[in-house]
């Protein structure tokens, strides 16, 4: 009997103890259960906060890094199209004085080849008409400083050549000039004053 109760005993301690590891068992996957939970919220959580990063500090930095890029590409290409249209200007002001240069070089061989032709055609009447067109020019350079002049002295000895001489000069001179030129001489004050002197 006692070895009955024994058995009971041990078979009631051996069940109780299959019942606390049951229950150990059930405890202990509540706990993984718990935990598993406990890790897919932390994962939400993590990816919630990877998303507001994403939104308020990734998203506007690339946004920024982005608009700065495009900023830098704009001002670079800004750069590159001035400097092609300051090198065009350039370019096109080279061509536009090389262009002028050769026009009026054609237009000076053009007219030197002209005046050739001219001579060659009327000869020694070319050259004189020429001189002649020139005189007037050349007679106001020459009678510019005596216009300036009050009074002129030629001293000579009696009876002297060169007296004569330019007496007789000065009296043809302003007839002369005058046939050659239309420059009327006689107006000139120094030149009156010399022929007045004269007579």
């Amino acid at each position: 009997m006692r070895s009955e109760a024994a058995e009971s005993q041990l078979a009631y301690e051996l069940q109780a103890a299959k019942e606390q590891q049951k229950i150990r068992l059930e405890e202990i996957e509540i706990q993984v259960v718990q935990r598993k939970k406990e890790i897919t919220i932390e994962e939400k959580e993590i990816d919630r906060t990877d998303k507001e990063l994403i939104a308020t500090v990734r998203r506007p930095a690339e946004a920024e890094a982005y608009k700065m890029q495009q900023l830098a590409e704009g001002q670079k290409m800004k750069t590159v199209l001035i400097a092609q249209a300051e090198a065009e200007k350039i370019k096109k002001i080279g061509e536009a004085e090389a262009s002028s240069i050769e026009a009026v070089g054609k237009a000076e061989a053009e007219k030197m080849r002209l005046k050739a032709e001219a001579y060659q055609q009327y000869g020694e009447a070319a050259k004189i008409a020429l001189v002649l067109e020139a005189l007037p020019k050349i007679t106001s350079k020459v009678a510019a400083p005596l216009a300036k002049t009050n009074e002129i002295v030629i001293l000579s000895g009696e009876g002297s050549r060169v007296t004569g001489e330019v007496n007789r000069l000065l009296a043809e001179l302003p007839v002369s000039v005058n046939a050659l030129t239309g420059v009327d001489l006689s107006k000139i004050a120094l030149l009156q004053k010399m022929t007045s002197a004269e007579a």
